[in-house]
């Protein structure tokens, strides 16, 4: 399934022990997409919001999706609960606790504000709840957390510009959390050019600058997000694959790409576990990384989805190891704060 052998200690339940406790990275990380059922319900009684489920079984069984846009219809009325800046927080130090378990040490979120503003929900009330969760999982050990503001694909650019107008004067506030813009939901028929404009402007405001490409969308479509849109990232990306200049292009250039294997598998993207392409994009010389995407809907956080392609591509421990160490060379942090981070996993690779 890949080149590395895989030494019989480094096999089985060992290294999903080794795994659980491996310091990470998360950087494909949908806050929205966290919202568990029981959190859901919770939200949807206090705000008295009626949910077309008549149990948080009844809702757990509707997880099953046939591709991106069933999802995506699930994901959108699943938000209509978050409705105070309290739901936000409650959401978010939710996500937080599970972090934690899995050993992240920084987490770089995305979060959809037009997903909420349509709703009639203010900006502020967005950022604030997110922001504070973030801020006081950082005042209380250290829990490392950045913003990433997503405009949803399948509206209009100039919808992307009114949200980007109407967030912008909550930058100063938010310095110290929001540094990045992306670009999610459905990529069939909304290609990363549709955008090229506005992520013109944010880059003149010197935000870092993700984009999906590449999960149901063509290989093309990484192309264009990174010579269009300029991305630092990309999200997603398996279908690079198909395009071996691309291939070579993202080896060079070390361009990572956040991949999330139990979303790629629950939305159908591979068919099978044992089918995903990380192993090989990794072997080719490919800055992927491992994220868990919309976890509290695709059946696994940070270390489930290590977990699972390490059992079904048969990875090494050192595979695991790179997979681990290119996160934190993706991750937008600063240098000092990164060779921190590599330095605890380095020791933590030694002492197990």
């Amino acid at each position: 399934m890949n080149s590395a052998a895989t030494s019989p200690a480094a096999s089985g339940q060992a290294l999903d022990d080794f795994i659980a406790g491996l310091p990470k990275t998360e950087l494909h990380l949908h806050i929205e997409g966290t919202l568990e059922p029981e959190l859901m319900f919770a939200l949807a009684q206090r705000n008295q919001v009626k949910l077309p489920y008549a149990s948080v079984e009844a809702l757990r069984a509707a997880y099953d999706f046939s591709d991106l846009q069933s999802f995506l219809d699930l994901y959108y009325a699943g938000a209509d609960v978050l409705r105070t800046e309290q739901d936000f927080y409650d959401m978010t130090a939710a996500y937080i606790e599970r972090a934690r378990a899995d050993n992240v040490r920084h987490a770089e979120i995305f979060f959809d504000p037009q997903t909420h503003t349509e709703r009639g929900i203010a900006m502020t009330t967005v950022f604030a709840g997110i922001a504070r969760a973030l801020r006081d999982a950082r005042l209380k050990d250290g829990f490392g957390s950045a913003m990433i503001l997503c405009f949803l694909r399948h509206l209009s650019e100039e919808d992307a510009f009114a949200t980007l107008e109407q967030a912008l004067p909550l930058r100063e506030q938010y310095a110290d959390l929001w540094i990045g813009i992306g670009l999610d939901s459905s990529e069939r028929g909304n290609p990363p050019e549709k955008f090229a404009r506005v992520y013109g402007r944010c880059r003149e405001l010197g935000f870092r600058l993700v984009a999906h490409a590449g999960e149901e969308g063509p290989a093309a479509y990484v192309s264009s997000a990174l010579d269009l849109l300029k991305v630092e990232r990309i999200d997603h990306g398996v279908r690079s694959e198909e395009d071996p200049a691309l291939m070579q292009r993202l080896a060079r250039e070390r361009i990572a790409l956040t991949v999330c294997p139990l979303s790629n598998l629950k939305l159908c993207v591979v068919k099978d576990m044992a089918e995903h392409n990380i192993a090989r994009l990794l072997d080719a010389g490919l800055a992927v990384t491992v994220n868990s995407d919309d976890p509290a809907y695709f059946g696994g956080y940070m270390t489930a989805n290590y977990q699972a392609v390490a059992r079904a591509l048969d990875l090494s421990r050192e595979q695991v190891l790179q997979l681990a160490r290119n996160g934190i060379e993706a991750c937008f942090l600063p240098g000092e704060d990164k060779l921190a981070l590599t330095a605890e996993l380095e020791q933590y690779a030694a002492a197990h």
